[in-house]
């Protein structure tokens, strides 16, 4: 009759545990449902801006709908948008050394999803490459129905799943030797997933997203990744139905139906694990703001990254503490 934990017997406790658990923090429901309305309702002025900057006519929805169906914004032939990220490929491996000083050693290349599994599979995936290098890290694009894949997606996928995103992180986590194999093969998915999503939150920075399109893409991949601590923390704390939850991604993305339900079941099952994209992100960028914050012109973005990656994934709290270290070393 219901689909939240908050119905269950100490629901409300067993659900706030969950959250505390995946994020790595010690942030509420309540908190966290208040930062996906913020997030929500920031990136939607983004979004206005991308419009004016483009000289669009008309409101936010009908700019989704304009993005989602323009004849422009898509290939026709799934080999080019593989080879669009081919291309993206060295382009970012090079901008990304005005923002890192480690890299990881291992290979890399992008490899079309393949036929028998492109139909169910994600936009996007990284697969680990092997410490030795024998094997390299793999960016899996899918080209499945190429009028469903958007261009203006394709910069905020790659530096999320790729570079400087899943590739580094991994990579230079598995090839650390002095770490101990729970640290180098083990993961925290507030940490692995918020470098994620920061990375592609460099975009600018890195050198990327000059197009006003593909800085649309950025904002409305982070804003469906800001939608689900909205619509987590309401299942299964606040009570919310699953048309409640649907109708709210319904007025505040250009979600498909097919995606929204996807989503809403997800949320319903694993109760608590989506949350931790944004939070982890946001837990990234506050630490990186503070540590700019007390080292003024000291502050170095690239050793700050460098210190963020190298001992591998860890809690937020925990690499809060570890940064905190590292700036009062400098002070």
């Amino acid at each position: 009759e219901t689909v939240g934990l908050y119905a269950l017997p100490n629901g409300p406790d067993w659900y706030a545990f969950n959250v505390r658990r995946i994020t790595t923090t010690g942030l509420t429901p309540e908190e966290i449902h208040q930062i996906g309305l913020d997030e929500v309702a920031r990136i939607h002025n983004e979004m206005r801006g991308v419009m004016e900057e483009v000289g669009f006519e008309g409101d936010l929805k009908d700019f989704f709908e304009f993005m989602n169906n323009d004849d422009q914004f898509y290939f026709d032939e799934p080999e080019q948008l593989i080879q669009g990220y081919r291309d993206m490929s060295d382009h970012v491996s090079e901008l990304a050394k005005d923002l890192f000083n480690v890299f990881p050693k291992t290979g890399f290349e992008v490899r079309r999803v393949e036929a028998f599994r492109e139909a169910s599979a994600s936009g996007g995936s990284y697969r680990t490459g092997t410490p030795d290098g024998s094997r390299p890290g793999v960016f899996y694009a899918n080209a499945y129905d190429i009028k469903a894949r958007g261009k203006w997606a394709m910069e905020s996928l790659f530096l999320h799943e790729a570079i400087p995103g899943h590739h580094f992180q991994s990579m230079i986590q598995r090839e650390n030797e002095n770490l101990p194999d729970f640290r180098r093969y083990g993961g925290f998915t507030a940490f692995s997933e918020g470098w994620g999503l920061y990375a592609e939150s460099l975009g600018k920075e890195i050198g990327v997203y000059t197009d006003p399109y593909q800085y649309f893409g950025g904002l409305n991949a982070e804003l469906w990744r800001s939608i689900r601590l909205v619509v987590d923390t309401g299942i299964h704390a606040k009570g919310w139905t699953r048309q409640q939850v649907l109708d709210y991604m319904y007025a505040n993305s250009a979600v498909a139906e097919a995606r929204a339900v996807a989503e809403a079941e997800r949320f319903m099952a694993i109760p608590g694990q989506a949350l931790a994209y944004k939070v982890g992100q946001l837990k990234i960028r506050e630490i990186r703001e503070s540590a700019e914050a007390r080292l003024g012109e000291d502050f170095d973005i690239k050793d700050f990254h460098t210190q963020v990656l190298r001992d591998g994934a860890m809690s937020l709290s925990m690499l809060a503490a570890k940064i905190d270290r590292w700036v009062e070393a400098q002070l």
